[in-house]
């Protein structure tokens, strides 16, 4: 009866976990130096996720919405443009709603030479 109970518990535990979407990968990646700035920053997550806004800050000085343009849908993979703001540090903190019901939120980071 125990062990019944125990996997029942588990198994619950395991599908909350997985029901949120993390994100999984970024190009650029996390912290990377790059030579050139990207002309578009991918987000891939690890569940269907929509997100609902992103914002990136150049150096701690200057901060903008990126243009989520049509994507609405929920998917795991995102494509946004980005805008040259010259070298230096670029934060991407982004919020999003997993299919879920959950808000979802995070940040990555990326300098460029």
């Amino acid at each position: 009866m125990k062990a019944i109970l125990l996997a029942g518990m588990i198994g619950i535990w395991a599908t909350g976990a997985m029901a949120h979407s993390p994100l999984d990968a970024t190009t650029p990646a996390n912290e990377a130096t790059v030579t050139e700035m990207p002309t578009e920053v991918l987000m891939g997550f690890k569940g269907d996720i929509r997100l609902t806004r992103v914002v990136i800050t150049h150096a701690d000085t200057h901060s903008m919405d990126m243009d989520l343009g049509e994507q609405t849908a929920f998917t795991q993979e995102f494509a946004l443009p980005m805008h040259d703001m010259g070298a230096g540090t670029y934060v991407i903190e982004w919020r999003g709603l997993g299919v879920d019901g959950h808000a979802l939120n995070g940040s990555f980071s990326f300098t460029v030479e």
